[in-house]
């Protein structure tokens, strides 16, 4: 969707609508799917710079880390993002600071929504997806799902590339 902000100036703009966006499009492989994504917001002119207020809601399924199991969850986050037209002040090379971050330079007088949707569901795709906290994975060696069963795979305390170290170790210990 493109927002004329030449409008906004004297009437904020309120828009609402559904969109279907392929978990392909962020680029990350534990996003399996993605439902469809609402989201309702505002645009205001708060001088000299825009005022983007949203709330989205939908569903994403993603891949645990740990045990690689598909789990569905229902996000329902809100979004505001600061914009000005024009390039920032001291433009090209210079230091940045907190306010530079917080606010999103426009070339032109249109905004674009879907640059700011994509990123928003970035944001909200965790580091590590994990099923429920307390998930226990695959074991490493025979691949069982710890969560519906114990294997009888023994327990190594150390892995054993790191046994001649280990070793040093012991050995700079036995000299104090």
């Amino acid at each position: 969707m493109r927002i004329w902000l030449d409008q906004v100036r004297h009437e904020p703009f309120d828009w609402e609508e559904t969109q279907e966006v392929g978990a392909e499009r962020l680029g990350r492989p534990e996003v399996v799917s993605l439902g469809p994504v609402s989201w309702l917001g505002r645009v205001s002119f708060v001088d000299p710079a825009y005022l983007l207020r949203a709330r989205l809601a939908y569903e994403q399924t993603l891949t645990c880390t740990r045990c690689l199991k598909p789990f569905a969850e229902r996000l329902a986050p809100e979004a505001e993002v600061l914009f000005e037209i024009g390039a920032p002040a001291g433009a090209g090379e210079h230091e940045l600071h907190g306010g530079d971050l917080e606010t999103v330079f426009l070339e032109d007088k249109i905004l674009e929504t879907d640059p700011i949707l994509l990123e928003q569901l970035q944001l909200n795709v965790p580091m590590k997806p994990l099923c429920r906290p307390d998930c226990q994975g695959l074991c490493p060696r025979c691949g069982a799902d710890r969560n519906l069963e114990r294997c009888g795979c023994e327990e190594r305390s150390e892995e054993p590339r790191w046994a001649a170290l280990a070793a040093i170790r012991d050995r700079l210990a036995g000299d104090e």
